[in-house]
């Protein structure tokens, strides 16, 4: 953190930082049980599927489903295109772009995408477009951190982690919640990158939704969806008060 100050710059951080989030979310438990749902499917959306590592990897394996992709970063889904070009339908936008009517048996939002729609109606619209686009059987599976958890806490600049970008700089990346952490059920914090010969760093602002397990359901309920099961974590243990995760499988409600 060699710089006293830091510049916020969107535009560099589409364009550039999305060749570092592959390093800086490598491969993990939660993509293991993922891919499991995956290769099970017959037909896969993944919303906000980022540069497509879980699609790809599926694909790669020889999943013979159909594959989509949803992301609404234009930089995330060049990185996923030109990693596999073809056998995947990488689409633009949000899930008001398209509209899916009964077309998937699984529909997935990975990473905490879930926690990205901050407010209820966004919320809501996206659990419809999720309810549409299911299948007869169709499952909507996610995770949300456990706001119990207080995951929050340990976002701060102390905890820095490093990734190698594509020319070969080292960027060192780290975290810092604003405010008092969580406040109405959201949380605001910053994403600073700073590289080896950049003349400052690079802030990205960011806001999260924490949803308690309780507000979840009646959401989900909200948009014709019901609950099947929950886990507390990526062995498929039970919900706790200590849980990280809070991992939901959701049917459409029969009607």
């Amino acid at each position: 953190m060699c710089h006293t100050a830091a510049v916020v710059d969107h535009s560099f951080t589409d364009l550039t930082l999305a060749t570092l989030y592959d390093s800086l979310n490598p491969w993990g438990p939660g993509d293991d049980f993922y891919l499991g749902l995956v290769r099970e499917a017959r037909s896969v959306l993944d919303i906000g599927c980022g540069t497509g590592q879980l699609l790809r990897r599926a694909r790669d394996e020889g999943c013979q489903g159909r594959l989509t992709g949803l992301d609404p970063a234009a930089a995330m889904l060049v990185q996923a295109r030109q990693a596999r070009p073809d056998g995947v339908e990488w689409v633009l936008g949000d899930t008001q772009v398209r509209a899916w009517q009964g077309e998937f048996d699984l529909v997935l939002m990975t990473g905490h995408a879930f926690q990205a729609l901050v407010g209820d109606e966004e919320i809501r619209r996206c659990l419809h477009a999720v309810r549409a686009a299911l299948g007869d059987g169709g499952r909507f599976v996610f995770e949300t951190r456990n706001p119990a958890a207080r995951a929050w806490e340990k976002w701060t600049p102390e905890r820095v982690r490093e990734a190698t970008a594509a020319d070969g700089t080292t960027v060192r990346v780290w975290h810092e919640v604003q405010g008092d952490g969580l406040s109405g059920g959201r949380v605001r914090f910053t994403q600073t990158y700073d590289g080896d010969g950049w003349p400052a760093p690079r802030v990205s602002h960011s806001v999260l939704r924490f949803l308690d397990n309780e507000s979840l359901h009646s959401l989900l309920a909200d948009a014709g969806l019901t609950v099947v099961e929950q886990f507390g974590d990526w062995g498929r243990g039970a919900v706790t008060a200590e849980s990280a995760e809070i991992i939901t499988v959701a049917r459409r409600a029969r009607t």
